[in-house]
Parts: C-alpha cells; sequence; structure tokens
C-alpha cells in the first residue's frame, strides 16, 4: 500500500518521530499506519500513543449534572469557525440540547433531532436550521453521553474539554460537600491525564497482550537476554497501566498515591463507600480534521469577489 507525504507528516503528528524514521517506517509498514507507530514504538522511537487523530474542528463541548434527578450529560456541538463557539445563540442552544437529553434520554443524535427542544416548541432539528440560517456557518450536533446516578461533570477551557464521572456510593455521600470537591478533582484528573479505562479489569486482554508483545520486541532491540526482557516487560507493563488506566495513575493533587488510594482515603474520612464506575471524556474536535485552505488563495478568492 502505497503512503504521501501527507502520510509522513501525520505519523510525524502522532509519534514526535523524524521524518526519515516516519518514511522508514510507512515503507516497512507498507503505508499501514498503525503497523507503523508499532514499528516506531517497537524501535523505542515513540511513545504510547492515542488513535483520537488531530484535534482541530470548532464549536463546543458542553456537560452539566442535575444532583436532585441524578442525571448528567456531556454534548459536542460543532461548527465551522472558533467565533461561533463565542456567539450566545449558540451557547444557548447547546446547553438546550444538553437538558434535552437529560429529560427525554434519547437514545441517539439522531433520535435527538427529532424531539422538541428543552424549552421550545419546535424540534432540536428545526431549532438548529434556524440557528444556521441566523449565524451563517454549517452546525452539527456529533455526540452525546447521558448517565444515570451519581454522577460529578467539568468544563475545561471554555469548553474545550467536557468530562463526566459516574461513581457508586453509599447513602447520602453523593449529597456531601467534601464528595462534591473529591469528584471535581476526579474530573479534573481524568481532563489533564486522558485515561482511558477505570481500572485493570477494564483493558481488553488483546490491547494488553499486544502491548506485551511491542515491550518484549523494544527489549530484544536493545539487547536484552529473554529472561531479562520477560522482568523488563513486566515492570514496563505496569507502567502502561499507570498511564491509560484512571485509578492506577498518580493523583494529580499528590502525586505520592495513586487515584485509587485517594478514593479510598476520601471515603474513609467521610465514613462511606465510593467507586468509581465510568466516564466520559469529550475534546472538541478530536478525531475531525479542520478544513485547510492555502491563505494566498484565500486572499485572491476575497479580491476577486
Amino acid at each position: 500500500m502505497a503512503f504521501t507525504a501527507k502520510d509522513v507528516q501525520a505519523l510525524r503528528e502522532r509519534t514526535g518521530c523524524g521524518m526519515m524514521d516516519c518514511k522508514k517506517a510507512l515503507n516497512e509498514a507498507e503505508g499501514d499506519m498503525e503497523k507503523a507507530v508499532e514499528i516506531l514504538r517497537e524501535k523505542g522511537l515513540a511513545a504510547q500513543t492515542k488513535k483520537a487523530g488531530r484535534i482541530a474542528a470548532e464549536g463546543m463541548v458542553y456537560a452539566f449534572s442535575d444532583p436532585s434527578a441524578k442525571v448528567g450529560v456531556v454534548i459536542e456541538v460543532n461548527a465551522e469557525t472558533d467565533f461561533v463557539a463565542k456567539n450566545d445563540k449558540f451557547t444557548s442552544f447547546v446547553e438546550k440540547c444538553a437538558h434535552t437529553v437529560a429529560e427525554q434520554n434519547p437514545a441517539s443524535v439522531e433520535d435527538l433531532m427529532n424531539v422538541k427542544l428543552s424549552g421550545s416548541g419546535n424540534t432540536v432539528e428545526e431549532e438548529l436550521r434556524e440557528l444556521i440560517l441566523v449565524i451563517g456557518e454549517n452546525m452539527k450536533i456529533r455526540r452525546f453521553v447521558r448517565y444515570e446516578g451519581d454522577v460529578v461533570t467539568y468544563i475545561h477551557g471554555g469548553g474545550r474539554i467536557g468530562v463526566m464521572v459516574r461513581f457508586e456510593t453509599s447513602p447520602e455521600m453523593a449529597a456531601k460537600a467534601e464528595f462534591a470537591e473529591y469528584g471535581k478533582d476526579i474530573a479534573m484528573q481524568i481532563a489533564a491525564a486522558t485515561p482511558t479505562y477505570v481500572g485493570k479489569a477494564d483493558v481488553p486482554a488483546e490491547e494488553v497482550a499486544k502491548e506485551k508483545e511491542i515491550l518484549t520486541q523494544q527489549a530484544i532491540n536493545e539487547g536484552k537476554p529473554a529472561n531479562i526482557a520477560e522482568k523488563m516487560v513486566m515492570g514496563r507493563i505496569n507502567k502502561f497501566y499507570k498511564e491509560i488506566c484512571l485509578v492506577e495513575q498518580p493523583f494529580i493533587k499528590d502525586g505520592d498515591i495513586s487515584v485509587a488510594k485517594h478514593t479510598e482515603n476520601v471515603a474513609k474520612a467521610l465514613g462511606g463507600s465510593i467507586e468509581i464506575k465510568e466516564f466520559v471524556r469529550f475534546e472538541k474536535g478530536e478525531g475531525l480534521e479542520k478544513r485547510e485552505e492555502n491563505f494566498a488563495e484565500e486572499i485572491a478568492k476575497q479580491l476577486a469577489k
């Protein structure tokens, strides 16, 4: 499979490796991007990488929770430019969409488009169509997640990142101010440290096996004997878990303890139990690519009008 200069650039952005190393890896992988990443990692040239892709689309992520109704929502709505995210009509629409999801529990974005927008007599689709006409930009509701239970939400960077976490707690725990502070800290941890899973048990066996395979090849490439390589892999796999599992990560406010230990300490201090059940982290535009135009061509287009 052939590859292009754009593929080389994309691999450089994902791995931080040099151009020649990326070209060689793509050539060896016959143009397969994921295989090329593995090759670079096996050679010790690239760190653990995520598959999110470039962060480029505009719009905003919004999250909110209603403790009385025990429900929370995180939603992403995309637009063409970052100016729209500062528009009051746009932000109001996004917030109303989130409340609509909380109140009506649609199963998908398509279902959401067909229900009445919270506080309006029109459907979400009708309101979105009207908003597009008023603002003059294309917009799209991309995704949402809704949780029920003891939920905490957090928005970072004015809508760049939205996090929602669901906990399982002993009775009345979620009503305590100390729990609210703890929940916000956990949500901030997710925003900053970008874990993929809650704990080790959530990591698919095939993902662990693949990581062990890569780490083993790394050790062999470093010239280590098989028995030493095996021991090195066991140590490095623990580091792998600390990178991708929330409860294994060092707690952001006290790096000497893990998130699991901090959770245990808070639960003990409050006289109850706390378990992190699930979380979702949306980053505006992750996996999408912004339309790019040559600046000179853009100026030429403007002058031609």
